[in-house]
């Protein structure tokens, strides 16, 4: 029985000639060219911000710098520089041990540290801080029960020093190196291992001379990232009484209110994270380790038992324990007796206000993300052509900037603009220049459209391109694809960017400290405004809500993660 196929009647936009082919209108070009269009407008208002700053230093005020050299830039130079290679040291000891002591061996309980130990990620740094100068400070239990059984003089560790700091940071940002090591090490590592142990190498020797060169890449990468964190953070630091490069740009944004000096000094922050970026690369190098496709195998896990198990047990719980377990059971604690009105007037009207800022700001943060990460990675499908590609690369640049940078940048941004519409008739006084809810949007928007970015743009890539095609063959515009196609089979991937940016709008502190409207203060500028004031008790609530909404991706990810890397958990050798 024969049957007729009827061809789709070509879509008013396009005429279809005999062939088959598709020629394009005047108006379907339009169209098509309006998406890279679109994608090159995104990358200008991501990268104008940083270009800004980029400028302000070819005509440098040598009185700002001269007075900053004659007063603080070489001490911040110093503790800037022993604040990263003390932290990246940590890191990389904390972080990539325990991925090895989890990957490698099995011992009671390694499975679920496999996917607890990245748990500390949703733990802001300022929050570990000011509970752990509570708790440890001079004024703290610990040193007051140190000095009742010892003596008033009793030696204790300066808590509020750098040294504390760099510890706080290394609980914190660890995960970052656990996360990156434990997936090279489960994706690559297990065959040339073993091969190292049949020639006679011992367990260290082949870790060191095999595995570790495996790792380079990985550890350069989640390293890079723990820098960067340290480097744009500038309330920890503060805590612990060091001062370093991001807290200058602080100190003279708010305490002299000079754009200009500020703007230059932000020059230097960015300076330092530029610095850690080629550092990656060359520490990463152009040599690529991995094993041909298909032929890599996992290690083989090795049995502890008796006190090694122990040992490996008590390590993993205790690094938790202290990253993450105890300081959180003790912000409960605080949390419930301001509550309950033990303490003082409970704060629970301000934690509604300012919770419902936090919520507003993400809100509105990660729909613009959102909706600009599907217009770009859309753009990159219908025209993968090289404007498209540098276009998208260059939107993912706010995230490797440090937040301080970004909020100045976005400063010089907005008084710019404020300038030209001015000039042209247009001026609202004020409006842009100052502290404003859509100028703060955009500085975390260009913060933090990479992570949504990229998420996005991996989702859609699981999209076969024939689809696309058949699609646009039928004589479905772009918008039509982008809406009835693209969407519905990448919304996972959406929903999973949108949670991302969400969680990181929450936590952020130096934009919103540096841009926030009057009166509008977040979850994050109240925790770290009380804890400044040691008011540690009240900024547990604040500093509870932040926890508990990053937990939400840190937990995703943990599923995520222990699904892939505990498929093999059976194959286990005793030792």
């Amino acid at each position: 029985m024969s049957s007729v196929v009827e061809e789709p009647s070509a879509s008013a936009g396009e005429a279809r000639p005999s062939d088959g082919r598709i020629d394009l209108t005047s108006g379907d070009r339009a169209r098509r060219a309006g998406w890279p269009a679109v994608a090159v407008l995104v990358a200008l208002l991501v990268v104008v911000p940083v270009a800004f700053l980029a400028v302000s230093i070819l005509d440098p005020n040598g009185e700002v710098w001269a007075n900053q050299w004659r007063t603080r830039l070489p001490g911040q130079l110093v503790d800037t520089a022993v604040l990263l290679v003390g932290v990246s040291i940590g890191s990389l000891l904390v972080g990539s041990g325990l991925a090895w002591l989890v990957t490698a061996y099995r011992f009671p309980g390694s499975r679920l540290f496999g996917w607890l130990l990245i748990a500390p990620l949703a733990m802001p740094s300022y929050v570990l801080g000011f509970v752990t100068l509570s708790v440890f400070g001079f004024t703290g239990p610990i040193q007051g029960w140190w000095r009742d059984t010892f003596g008033q003089e009793a030696w204790f560790p300066e808590v509020r020093s750098i040294g504390g700091a760099i510890v706080v940071f290394t609980l914190v940002l660890y995960p970052y190196v656990f996360l990156l090591a434990r997936t090279a090490l489960a994706d690559q590592a297990g065959g040339a291992y073993d091969v190292a142990r049949s020639l006679g190498a011992g367990p260290v020797e082949a870790a060191r001379r095999v595995v570790l060169p495996l790792l380079r890449p990985a550890l350069a990468a989640g390293t890079s990232i723990v820098l960067m964190e340290t480097l744009t953070d500038f309330a920890t630091v503060q805590y612990f009484g060091v001062d370093t490069v991001s807290v200058g740009v602080f100190r003279i944004w708010r305490g002299t209110f000079d754009r200009d000096a500020a703007s230059e000094f932000a020059t230097l922050v960015l300076a330092v994270a530029l610095l850690i970026i080629g550092m990656e690369r060359v520490l990463r190098g152009r040599a690529r380790y991995g094993e041909a496709a298909g032929a890599a195998t996992r290690l083989a896990a090795r049995r502890l038992t008796g006190a090694k198990a122990a040992a490996a047990f008590a390590c993993c719980s205790l690094v938790l324990l202290v990253s993450f377990g105890a300081p959180t059971t003790q912000l409960v604690a605080w949390a419930v007796s301001e509550a309950s009105g033990t303490r003082g007037t409970p704060l629970l009207d301000r934690f509604i206000d300012f919770l419902q800022n936090s919520l507003v700001l993400a809100t509105l943060t990660t729909i613009v993300c959102v909706i600009v990460s599907l217009v770009v990675t859309n753009a990159r499908r219908f025209e993968p052509g090289r404007m498209t590609g540098v276009s998208t690369r260059m939107t993912a640049i706010g995230y490797a900037v440090p937040g301080p940078v970004v909020a100045i940048g976005v400063v010089l941004t907005r008084v710019a603009l404020d300038d030209v519409l001015e000039l042209v008739g247009l001026g609202l006084p004020g409006v842009v220049a100052t502290g404003s809810l859509v100028g703060l949007v955009y500085a975390y928007s260009v913060r933090f459209l990479a992570p949504g970015l990229n998420t996005i743009e991996s989702g859609l890539g699981q999209v076969p391109e024939s689809v696309t095609a058949s699609a646009r063959s039928l004589g479905a515009r772009p918008s039509e694809v982008a809406a009835r196609i693209h969407f519905p089979l990448s919304r996972a991937s959406v929903l999973t960017g949108a949670v991302l940016v969400a969680v990181d709008s929450v936590k952020e502190l130096p934009i919103a400290l540096l841009l926030r409207p009057i009166g509008f203060d977040t979850l994050s500028v109240w925790t770290y405004n009380l804890a400044s004031e040691s008011r540690f008790e009240q900024a547990a609530l604040p500093a509870l809500a932040i926890i508990v909404v990053a937990l939400i991706p840190v937990g995703l990810l943990s599923l995520q993660l222990s699904l892939i890397l505990d498929a093999d958990h059976d194959d286990i050798r005793g030792v």
